[in-house]
């Protein structure tokens, strides 16, 4: 059988006044009111909040650090709640009493630091995008200056894929990003190798990738040779 609420090891919190959520059915022993979902012991005695004078306090769940720490700060009283929890034989915060005006300030401040955060993010995401944009056009300048009869459109798209952040391509490697000569290639004769061979069509039917790769290797090589050359009308 649970121990009566008088004799729980009730904690003395070290930042604020105590509220307990009994286990039990409780009556307040001033007003007897009850059952209390809420009740403060005074003496060994359960009072309800009015009795307590903390009836004007408002209930925070646990959950958001940021809120809570900031409800706190802002209200003149306050109190932590707790509740025993009987299979782990100890009391756990539940959350805490605050005023509702210092609520409402404290949400206040989080909304706002949230709206920082929106707006950073943004900016963030633009810094990035730009980067993308820089990276791309400098990944295509490269592959015109190694195939330099390449068609400009294709290097562009070519470029935009194999360096579209997070997919893993080779543009997004560190060799990529420095712009290596053997990245750079590679990336052009992975296009090379989808758009203007067999290559997709012998994947799909059913020959074997290291086959595959071995039977359009030579139209791979023909078409970086081809792009190697200086274009005629430069």
């Amino acid at each position: 059988m649970a121990p009566r609420m008088a004799a729980l090891p009730v904690p003395r919190p070290s930042d604020g006044l105590l509220v307990l959520q009994p286990l039990r059915r409780k009556r307040c022993a001033a007003c007897r009111r009850g059952p209390l979902p809420l009740l403060v012991l005074e003496e060994g005695v359960p009072r309800c909040l009015d009795c307590a004078d903390l009836g004007h306090l408002v209930f925070l769940p646990r959950g958001d650090t940021a809120l809570t720490r900031r409800s706190r700060e802002e209200s003149a009283l306050s109190a932590v709640v707790v509740r025993f929890n009987r299979r782990r034989s100890r009391y756990e915060r539940q959350g805490v009493l605050v005023e509702e005006a210092a609520l409402a300030r404290a949400e206040l401040r989080c909304l706002a630091d949230a709206e920082a955060r929106r707006r950073r993010r943004a900016r963030d995401a633009r810094r990035r995008a730009a980067e993308d944009i820089r990276f791309a056009d400098a990944f295509a300048a490269e592959i015109l200056r190694l195939f330099p009869a390449c068609p400009p459109d294709r290097a562009r798209a070519i470029a935009g894929h194999t360096s579209l952040r997070g997919s893993g391509r080779v543009g997004r490697s560190a060799s990529g990003r420095a712009l290596s000569e053997t990245a750079v290639t590679s990336a052009v004769a992975a296009s090379v190798r989808h758009l203007d061979t067999p290559y997709d069509r012998l994947l799909m039917s059913g020959v074997a990738r290291p086959e595959a790769r071995q039977r359009i290797r030579a139209d791979v090589d023909s078409v970086l040779r081809a792009w190697r050359e200086q274009n005629p009308s430069a």
